[in-house]
Order: C-alpha cells, then structure tokens, then sequence
C-alpha cells in the first residue's frame, strides 16, 4: 500500500483529498503545517507528497525544496496560485507536478498515480536485465542499478525525473530529443504545446551540472528541435 504525505493548511481541502485518497486504498499522513510535516518525514518515508504553496510556518516551496534534500519521491504542489512564475520555481526546486485549486479530485487522482507508476517503474523496472546499466563518457558517469550519477567524480544529487531525463538523454545520445518524446517517455502523459515542464527541469538539471546556461558541455539545446547530449 503506497503511503502519500499531505500538507495543506486548508483543512476542508486537506480532508477532501484525503478522503479521495483513501478511497483509491491509499494510507495518508494529513498534516496542516510544514514543521509536523518534516517530523514525520524522520519516522517514515512516504512514496509520494501533496504540497500546498501558502502554509502558516514555511513557504511550500521552501518545504519542498527541504524535502528534496533527503528525499526522491515525487512531489505534487497543490495550490491557488496560478502564475507561470510560481509552477516554473516550484518545478525548478524539485516539484514533479503542479496542481492548482480548485481541481477535479479525479484528475488528482490520476495524477497521483502517473507520478506513483513512474516512480515504480523507475526503482522496479521489469526489462532492466534486458537495459544497459551504466553509462560512462567525458566524466560522466550514471548508473541506473544503484541511481547515482557522478560528474567528474562528485555525486549529484538528483531527483527521479531528473535522474529519467539524463538517463533517457544518455540512451538517445548523439540524437536529438524533442521536448514532446520526453515529456511523454519521462512522464507518460500527452505533450501540451504550452507545457514548459521539460525546459525548466532541463535547467535545474544543467544548475546542478554546473553547466554554464550559454556553453553547456552535456546537454545541449538543439533550438527548435530539441535536446542532446553528444
């Protein structure tokens, strides 16, 4: 039974999704603040969390950028705030998906188990016998078995989706990926022309590459095409 993480100081919406959770046979940890939140994230590792942006002691952003300090499940951030600005910064710190409110339990629901499905096929995948394991070039070096990643011998500290979208790049590399295959290949769902998902991962991944935004020695941008790494 995977278990989920809720935080929202909202306690109707906190309940409702709570309820909508456990309906799908879900075990839930309600809280309506992010310090019960952390607490509880040093007793027990939730498979996923639902964050919500304005809490009463820490901005949901600041917690989800915690959170990612630690730890790799995937985060949904769950909130009214609708600006471009606010889902690029909360995919930029580690959020794997954006919800704002008022939503559709339905489509809660479902996104709650894309997220879950790609995070178990990324830790249990059925076809690694038949799948490289490792990748090693120009100091480099991924390793899909254990999820670590070195640059020049540091350890990277990446999230799934980021730690996917290298692994996904390094498998196609000398080809040029668009941004709809791997949007859909990484998060198995249909690509939005207007989805800017996948750029704003590419660049925290490049940040924590220490890619320079202009020059980038791995993944490069093919303007119009898509992404490389060659």
């Amino acid at each position: 039974m995977s278990e989920i993480l809720i935080v929202d100081d909202e306690a109707a919406i906190a309940d409702l999704v709570e309820v909508c959770l456990k309906n799908e046979g879900y075990q839930v940890h309600k809280f309506y603040n992010a310090t019960d939140a952390l607490a509880c994230l040093e007793r027990c590792e939730p498979d996923l969390a639902i964050l919500d942006v304005m809490l009463p002691d820490m901005d949901g952003f600041a917690l989800c950028q915690k959170i990612r300090q630690s730890h790799l499940f995937p985060i949904i951030m769950l909130t009214a705030r609708v600006e471009d600005m606010d889902k690029i910064m909360g995919l930029t710190l580690g959020a794997d998906d954006y919800i704002t409110k008022p939503f559709n339990p339905l489509e809660l629901i479902a996104r709650v188990k894309t997220q879950l499905r790609r995070y178990t096929r990324y830790n249990k995948s059925e076809t690694a016998a038949r799948e490289p394991e490792e990748y090693d070039f120009r100091g480099l070096q991924i390793c899909k078995s254990n999820h670590k990643c070195l640059l020049f011998g540091e350890e990277l500290s990446l999230t799934p989706l980021e730690f996917s979208i290298l692994w996904y790049l390094c498998e196609r590399r000398g080809s040029v990926v668009s941004s709809e295959e791997l949007f859909e290949a990484v998060w198995g769902e249909k690509y939005m022309d207007s989805n800017n998902t996948v750029m704003s991962h590419i660049a925290r991944l490049r940040e924590k590459m220490h890619e320079p935004s202009r020059k980038p020695k791995f993944i490069k941008t093919v303007w119009g095409v898509g992404y490389t790494i060659e």
